[in-house]
């Protein structure tokens, strides 16, 4: 028996090609397979960022359902995780590519924990954030001095309660809620202290330095940095 592929989380930042690490670069060029997240609706933003890496190369969907049941998602990650333990064993190593950095919010780590209890080798690359991208399109610190900052996934937290910690706040994965934490910072008073990144370093990048300026045909792939 020969000697299995290394698996490889490869974070390829949030849109620019140009964010990507070196280390993502030489991995990407040096794997064997590429394995790319696909969760429908033609949003395969990580792919397009490393189109230049794909040519001869072998791509595997790794497509997951949009949904909430957490037994469908689950025999999703099995089946991704099912298929790439076959290119493992024959040798190949294969780049599991994740948008931002694979350790924020990502699909990946549902694989990574998959492959790992298989026994496999799981190396991850880190890379750019979207919020470290926005707040420098923006031209702001994420903190200074000693600032505390918290991330808030909109869709599945509360805003609100964050709203009363201190700090500097990054609001990410709002989706359709994007306007009611417009309304909510409007309520209390902070609208005017936030700004929002949409599609950062993408061609249909959106730079709005007063939160209170979203219109209601907001885009829903948005970073929101709201300093107190």
């Amino acid at each position: 028996m020969g000697k299995e592929g290394t698996f490889y989380g490869v974070s390829v930042g949030p849109g620019d090609p140009e964010l990507l690490t070196l280390a993502a670069a030489r991995v990407l060029r040096e794997a064997d397979v590429i394995a790319s997240p696909n969760i429908g609706a033609g949003l395969q933003t990580a792919r397009h960022i490393i189109e230049r890496f794909l040519d001869g190369k072998e791509v595997l969907d790794c497509s997951t359902p949009m949904t909430r049941d957490p037994e469908a998602s689950a025999r999703a990650y099995d089946a991704i995780a099912d298929k790439l333990g076959a290119l493992l064993d024959e040798g190949k190593d294969i780049a599991f590519i994740a948008l931002g950095d694979a350790g924020v919010y990502s699909t990946y780590f549902y694989i990574h924990h998959r492959m790992e209890e298989r026994g496999y080798d799981c190396q991850i690359i880190p890379g750019v954030t979207s919020f470290n991208a926005a707040a420098a399109r923006l031209g702001v610190p994420l903190c200074e001095a000693a600032e505390q900052v918290m991330i808030v996934p909109v869709a599945v937290g509360d805003a609100a309660a964050a709203l009363d910690v201190p700090g500097v706040k990054v609001f990410m994965k709002s989706g359709r809620e994007l306007l009611a934490l417009r309304d909510l910072l409007r309520e209390r008073g902070l609208s005017h202290n936030a700004m929002m990144v949409a599609n950062c370093g993408l061609p249909a990048e959106q730079v709005i330095r007063d939160f209170d300026d979203l219109d209601e045909d907001a885009n829903t792939m948005a970073v929101v940095i709201l300093r107190m």
